[in-house]
């Protein structure tokens, strides 16, 4: 798989409402997970959307979460930039680049999902997750 770039929106609770919203606008297939279901059932979280993905026919990608609890959300700067794939090397290299002389709100390190993610913002302010997938064989 090639990396994707895609916008990545925090919600306040109205995940769910809103990708479906979305997917009504832009069409496409939506697929969206809990918190329960990657791993945390008595979660005060567990029912809320840890992902969601929308991938739509014009080959538009948007994705999605709720914030859980304990992490801050602020309406208006509620939008990081994602990048995924499953090239090891090139999206270390992103990470290294983006997070020298920045802030990491979350390590690059392998996650109860499996796959490796990491969370910084970069010296100029803009948030970037990065997640890399296992290779698919």
């Amino acid at each position: 798989m090639a990396s994707r770039l895609n916008p990545y929106i925090a919600f306040d609770g109205d995940a769910r409402e809103a990708m479906e919203f979305y997917r009504e606008v832009f069409g496409g297939d939506l697929v969206m997970n809990t918190f329960g279901e990657f791993g945390a059932p008595e979660s005060p979280d567990a029912d809320k959307i840890m992902h969601s993905q929308l991938e739509t026919p014009s080959g538009y990608t948007l994705m999605g979460s709720d914030t859980p609890q304990g992490m801050d959300y602020s309406r208006g700067t509620n939008v990081s930039i994602s990048l995924s794939g499953d090239d090891t090397d090139e999206l270390h290299g992103y990470w290294e680049k983006l997070s020298e002389g920045g802030t990491v709100s979350v390590p690059l390190e392998k996650q109860m999902w499996g796959d490796e993610f990491g969370m910084c913002t970069d010296r100029f302010g803009i948030a970037w997750m990065v997640n890399i997938g296992a290779p698919q064989s």
